[in-house]
């Protein structure tokens, strides 16, 4: 015996009075009233029976979800359900008192609560019940039809979640960047940012869902047996059979439902650097010319919402004669299947960018399986970048600096199941180095052309005093040899230089500086003239010079030629220099010679002065044009006379001429002088014929002593406050005052300051001996100190002022009565062979004795290392400087070759004793 199918329609209730719940976060059990449950849900699914029965969880045809029903007021959760089970053969019904059949049944029920308590986390709560109740099956004319639990079949899964992100933070401009910015980079330069990563990101999770829908269909038939009638007697009516079955129809069914989907669009990526310090540190690129994804999706978890049940309905057949066959089963099951239709389904539904992954159209039985979601390929180089990040000059040099980033990606609506935005960190960031660079190749002029040194000392600039001098700061020189640095010009980067001088100075709008101030120089300003003033003491100084960069702290270091070090915010440069005075203005003030008396001074015997002076050329110190040119330049020679009648004069011997010059810098000091060596020719009267000779004279009864020789020890003196020297008071008392106020070596002889200065000017009016006929060296006692000391700056000493510019007087002249012979002449082995006297034909006469000076300024008393040269300095020649002309000529148009030094013309043949011959005295 196959045994019956039973039906049941149950209706449970459950009263509650609390839950107990398992917190699994702190392992311990929480008993609950149920009327402090906020909201209640519950899962009900067949448990497999302890013991006994036959009800399966296959036979439990539907707990649908409007049946589920929670009274809390009431302490009461009610389901119903609909099930049939089979009575095994072993199990025959029995029959209750009042004549129903029944069986006993036994089943178990797990019924899951998901309640929410105040927060806690989800939790869960198991009841177990027991039911033992009989029933009928139901009896039915509709075709009853049950779409099976769906079995989970194939999950198609796919997805890109690494969005494979890289990035670079480099200098601009992309493809042709001027910098490595591992290596370094200035601030002011701007930087570049790309990054790279998928176009989209996304998950999935497709299931194949199969199962089948079960039919009942009701089958009945009558079969009909005519029974024979009994010989002769009537038919008996025939004997009618009813046959009825349920018949179970099943027709399978296949779709695709959405597990999971989630689709990730690109957002943004940040950045983050020191170099981007000028944007907080971070920067954060948008997406540009980028096509966000699509995504549209339907999902429906109910099978109900994806399967479609055939038409159904219960079968009568006709009446059939004859016996119950034995095959009515195939009969009544054919009938069955022959009303029962294919089963109609649907998949979930998913569109990305306009392409159907899964089609939700109705199909028969089987929905198509998707189609995968295709792989994202990379954003293009455009879609994540952004250029001109300016680095700040507010950010300070420092080497490789990390970079972090992010890529973010948000999910887009539509997905199904999971997702949230998502953020992925980005590795392997270049780092970048800030190093902003400043060079400093200074240099100051040189100026060599006035430089009077006797030995210049040629690995130094020269400074001259009282002249401007100009410095040069470039921006451009060697730096690192890395891209962008190299040998360039840096003045972008630098905020200012600076210039700092150990002495005083001025700059060119004669702003006084004090010495050790470091002086501002705009950094696109390269060069910057200075004037020197007359008092700043002569010598070997260092001249610095910086450069700063725009990233400066307000402390930096610094770095010689270049901040090759980014440690160093500061390159420097030292530049030595040699300030040096001057020696000039040598002229010629006075002639003894009375021929020349009206040029110098007003009238005969007179002692005041015209202002006529001869210079040694029509131009001032530093080569300026002078007010006064020709005749009135050196040397005194034909021509020079300014008064008609006495123009092819010179000068008679025996005479001598007044002279003076000037020095600045360090001659102030009493072991301090200028050394003057007479130089003596010959000329010719037309020029013709120019030669040295040596000079003879008679002195106490020695004949033809030789200038120069061993036997010349004619002195000569000097007075420098002499009445027609035309020395000022002034200029004597107040160099007076200088000495006794800063020379410690001065005999001052316990005298006042007022005592001191009154005894020096009666001093001033004695003569002082200066040398011989072939030298002289002017002491202090014939200088006077001439500094201008009128609107010179606050802090400057006065009296450092005043000793600045020296003045020298000083006077020669050749004897009355001199022999000249060509140099080197033997006169004693002349006299020998000839009578020698005065009118000895050896002696050169007609022509001119050219008297030529070789001036040098003495410091300490070295005389062995002359200081400053006039004329024969290996840089400078002052006396061209000055003007002087290589050449003259008479008023007969006879034309001399002049030398450097040249200052007066002697007659060769006359003699300061002819005038006192013509004029009857002496």
């Amino acid at each position: 015996m196959e045994g019956h199918i039973a039906w049941d329609i149950r209706k449970i209730n459950i009263h509650i009075n609390s839950l107990l719940f398992a917190d699994r976060h702190k392992n311990q059990n929480i008993q609950f009233p149920i009327d402090k449950v906020a909201t209640l849900t519950a899962d009900v699914e067949y448990f497999d029976p302890l013991q006994g029965g036959s009800l399966r969880s296959i036979d439990v045809l539907d707990v649908p979800e409007d049946r589920k029903k929670f009274d809390l007021q009431n302490k009461l959760f009610n389901f119903s359900y609909k099930a049939q089970y089979v009575i095994p053969p072993e199990q025959p019904p029995r029959r209750s008192p009042d004549g129903d059949l029944v069986i006993r049944y036994y089943n178990q029920w797990k019924i899951t609560y998901k309640a929410k308590v105040y927060g806690y986390p989800q939790m869960e709560l198991v009841a177990y019940f027991d039911d033992d109740s009989g029933g009928s099956p139901p009896t039915t004319t509709d075709c009853d039809i049950r779409i099976g639990v769906p079995a989970r079949g194939t999950v198609n899964s796919g997805g890109v979640m690494d969005p494979a992100a890289s990035a670079v933070l480099l200098a601009d401009r992309r493809g042709a960047e001027a910098f490595n910015v591992r290596q370094g980079i200035p601030t002011s330069e701007s930087l570049y940012a790309n990054v790279f990563g998928m176009s989209y990101l996304f998950q999935n999770k497709f299931a194949n869902m199969t199962g089948e829908v079960t039919y009942k269909v009701n089958v009945r038939q009558t079969y009909v047996i005519f029974v024979p009638p009994a010989p002769g007697g009537p038919a008996p009516p025939p004997i009618r059979i009813p046959v009825e079955r349920m018949m179970t129809v099943k027709r399978p069914y296949s779709y695709w439902q959405i597990d999971n989907l989630e689709v990730y669009r690109l957002q943004q990526a940040t950045l983050r650097n020191y170099a981007l310090g000028g944007y907080g540190g971070a920067i954060t690129l948008q997406p540009n010319g980028y096509d966000v994804p699509t995504l549209q999706s339907d999902n429906k978890d109910s099978v109900e919402q994806h399967v479609r049940a055939a038409s159904c309905r219960n079968v009568n057949l006709p009446d059939a004669s004859g016996p119950v066959p034995s095959h009515v089963e195939q009969i009544f099951q054919s009938a069955a299947e022959s009303v029962v239709g294919t089963n109609l389904v649907n998949n979930d539904l998913v569109i990305f960018n306009k392409t159907t992954i899964m089609d939700n159209k109705p199909q028969n039985a089987a929905a198509p399986a998707p189609i995968s979601i295709p792989n994202p390929n990379p954003i293009s180089p455009d879609a994540l970048y952004g250029s001109g990040y300016i680095v700040n000059k507010s950010l300070m040099n420092q080497a490789n600096q990390p970079t972090t980033g992010q890529i973010n990606y948000n999910l887009l609506p539509g997905n199904i199941k999971g997702g949230a935005d998502k953020e992925f960190g980005i590795s392997g960031i270049n780092p970048v180095t800030v190093h902003t660079p400043v060079v400093m190749y200074a240099s100051v002029s040189d100026d060599r052309e006035h430089n009077q040194k006797t030995t210049p000392a040629y690995d130094r600039s020269a400074l001259i005093l009282d002249r401007p001098f100009t410095v040069t700061l470039p921006t451009t020189g060697q730096h690192r040899d890395l891209p962008g640095y190299g040998n360039r010009d840096y003045a972008k980067y630098i905020r200012f230089k600076q210039v700092w001088f150990p002495f005083d100075v001025y700059d060119a709008a004669m702003k006084f500086i004090p010495q050790q101030t470091w002086v501002d120089i705009p950094a696109g300003q390269l060069t910057a003239t200075f004037f020197m003033p007359v008092w700043v003491d002569e010598g070997f100084y260092d001249v610095m010079f910086r450069s700063i960069a725009e990233n400066a702290p307000g402390s930096f270091t610094t770095e010689r030629d270049a901040n090759f070090n980014l440690l160093n915010h500061a390159a420097t440069d030292i530049i030595p220099v040699d300030v040096i005075g001057r020696v000039y203005d040598f002229k010629i003030t006075d002639i003894a010679d009375y021929n020349w008396e009206t040029v110098f001074r007003t009238g005969k015997g007179s002692s005041v002065p015209t202002g006529t002076k001869y210079w040694t050329g029509n131009q001032g110190i530093d080569g300026q044009p002078r007010s006064t040119g020709y005749p009135f330049t050196l040397p005194i020679h034909p021509g020079s006379h300014t008064e008609k009648g006495y123009q092819n004069i010179a000068v008679k011997t025996g005479y001598h001429f007044k002279f003076d010059l000037k020095t600045k810098g360090n001659m102030f000091d009493l072991r301090d002088g200028v050394r003057i060596t007479p130089t003596i020719t010959f000329v010719s009267k037309d020029g013709s014929l120019r030669q040295p000779i040596d000079l003879y004279y008679h002195a106490q009864g020695r004949p033809f002593i030789r200038i120069g020789s061993r036997e010349d020890q004619e002195q000569r003196f000097v007075i420098l406050n002499e009445r027609l020297r035309n020395v000022t008071k002034q200029e004597i008392e107040q160099t007076a005052g200088y000495i006794y106020d800063h020379d410690s070596s001065a005999q001052k002889g316990g005298l006042s300051r007022a005592g001191f200065i009154a005894e020096y000017l009666k001093k001033a009016g004695q003569s002082t001996r200066v040398g011989k006929y072939d030298w002289m060296m002017l002491p202090y006692t014939l200088r006077t100190l001439i500094g201008s000391t009128q609107n010179i700056p606050q802090g400057v000493n006065k009296a450092r002022v005043l000793a600045s510019d020296q003045k020298w007087y000083g006077e020669y002249s050749l004897p009355s009565a001199v022999y000249a012979v060509p140099a080197g002449t033997n006169l004693a082995e002349y006299g020998r062979k000839h009578t020698l006297d005065d009118r000895s034909s050896i002696f050169l006469r007609n022509g001119y004795i050219i008297v030529n000076f070789n001036i040098e300024t003495i410091r300490n008393a070295d005389v062995n290392q002359p200081h400053l040269q006039y004329i024969n300095g290996p840089l400078n020649n002052q006396w061209r400087m000055e003007g002087f002309q290589s050449r003259i000529q008479d008023r007969q148009g006879n034309l001399f070759q002049l030398m450097d030094g040249d200052v007066v013309f002697y007659h060769g043949d006359r003699s300061s004793y002819d005038d006192f011959r013509s004029s009857g005295t002496h």
